[in-house]
């Protein structure tokens, strides 16, 4: 196995694993994520998708095969190839329609940290290490995934992380912003996270992802369309139940 998709309730598990290999990612692991995530994402029983290791206490991801990497890089046709593959993984992971929730109990480096700040939030055991490697092989790190750190770390913390491919444990990541949750136990909090999310609007999730994406993409004023939908919300049904349960001091049901 290299990668797998469990559903369990409303939560989807996208796991990494390889184990052997410390999770390194290989092309066929980058050609199977998005078909995995589409599943999440396409199944209207799921509104969280958790991706982790498929074992605890065992690295998130220790980044690419660095021996494929090394055999398969000499030729143009494979190097395009799984750069495509990683930039596809990357992109529709940042602008997935549901939640996504990293959980991080091991060394999150490389490949595999890009797939962690893909995600909304990450949720960090404390003997997690965090590295975005490429200057250590001589090499130049995307735009988009420079972008994802930059928005979460900001630009001079990004700077170091990639000038430096230095690891940071745990608590200096949650002290840059890195980790949205520092946690002696990341599993039991990150479950945690998502059932509150599951107890929620998805439709309130769902825009609000939408408006931040716009931010991070550069937009600071409402348009026509941001407008409309802040004033479809109080036609919807999420907020006629919204009102009615908190009237009558009941949790809401939202469809």
């Amino acid at each position: 196995m290299t990668l797998r998709l469990e559903k369990k309730g409303k939560i989807a598990h996208l796991m990494i694993d390889r184990p052997d290999k410390r999770n390194a990612f290989n092309q066929i692991m980058w050609d199977l994520f998005p078909i995995l995530l589409a599943d999440a994402m396409d199944d209207d029983n799921i509104r969280v998708l958790m991706v982790h290791a498929s074992k605890q206490n065992a690295a998130f991801c220790a980044g690419a095969d660095i021996g494929e990497f090394a055999s398969g890089a000499p030729d143009p046709i494979w190097r395009a190839k799984n750069q495509a593959s990683i930039a596809k993984v990357q992109y529709e992971l940042a602008r997935a329609a549901k939640p996504t929730i990293a959980v991080i109990d091991g060394d999150c480096v490389g490949g595999g940290c890009g797939i962690a700040i893909a995600c909304d939030m990450r949720v960090s055991g404390h003997d997690a290490r965090y590295g975005i490697t490429p200057s250590k092989l001589g090499l130049v790190y995307s735009l988009h995934d420079t972008k994802l750190l930059t928005d979460l770390v900001g630009p001079s913390q990004a700077k170091r992380i990639l000038y430096s491919g230095a690891l940071l444990d745990a608590a200096e990541a949650a002290r840059i912003g890195l980790i949205t949750i520092l946690s002696q136990n990341p599993y039991v909090d990150a479950d945690e996270l998502a059932q509150q999310i599951c107890a929620t609007s998805a439709h309130s999730q769902r825009e609000s992802k939408k408006m931040i994406r716009r931010i991070l993409d550069g937009q600071a004023d409402d348009d026509a369309q941001t407008s409309a939908l802040f004033n479809a919300a109080f036609d919807g049904p999420d907020f006629a139940e919204g009102v009615d349960a908190f009237l009558n001091k009941r949790k809401p049901d939202f469809t």
